[in-house]
């Protein structure tokens, strides 16, 4: 009889202690949606990728680094649509994809969507670190950490994309 209530308290104690672990888990991603719709992130050149993509840096602020890491690939993707980057010796900037400056509010729902976890703007992001960081791209900012990470965006298919979803003109229009 002992046993059978032993056991039964266990099972429950890991029920509760998993549905914890679980709505703890469903808090910090909502956290980090919030972190990036706040869109907080600074971005600098990195160097030259292959034809047709940009490598980055793209330092990005959250109380866990990990969630840092992630919304870097976002804020990667924001970066060159709506603000571009500034360059650095030997290195050329580039201006965003788009000049519409009213375009992200215009196109709200689409955003949304494209934004979204593990929305579209995946097929355009990869961490060239594999998702290390080097401890000089490790900051620890107040109550938060801010942390570097150089990410790989292909702007020839981001731009395609949005054109094709009527985001974009096409560089051909008016040829």
């Amino acid at each position: 009889m002992k046993k059978h209530i032993l056991s039964s308290l266990l099972l429950c104690l890991f029920v509760v202690g998993f549905s914890l672990t679980t709505k703890a888990q469903a808090h910090a991603k909502k956290k980090a949606d919030e972190q990036t719709e706040a869109w907080r992130y600074e971005v600098e050149v990195a160097g030259t990728g292959v034809q047709g993509t940009y490598l980055v840096k793209v330092w990005s602020y959250s109380k866990r680094p990990a969630v840092a890491i992630e919304q870097a690939k976002k804020n990667a993707v924001h970066a060159i649509i709506f603000k571009g980057f500034p360059g650095k010796t030997g290195i050329a900037g580039k201006p965003p994809l788009t000049t519409n400056v009213n375009i992200e509010e215009e196109k709200k729902e689409f955003f949304t969507d494209f934004f979204s976890e593990g929305g579209k703007y995946m097929k355009f992001v990869s961490l060239t670190t594999d998702g290390a960081v080097a401890a000089e791209d490790r900051l620890r900012v107040g109550k938060e950490y801010k942390i570097g990470v150089l990410v790989s965006v292909n702007v020839a298919l981001l731009r395609k994309d949005l054109e094709d979803a009527g985001i974009l003109k096409s560089l051909n229009a008016g040829f």
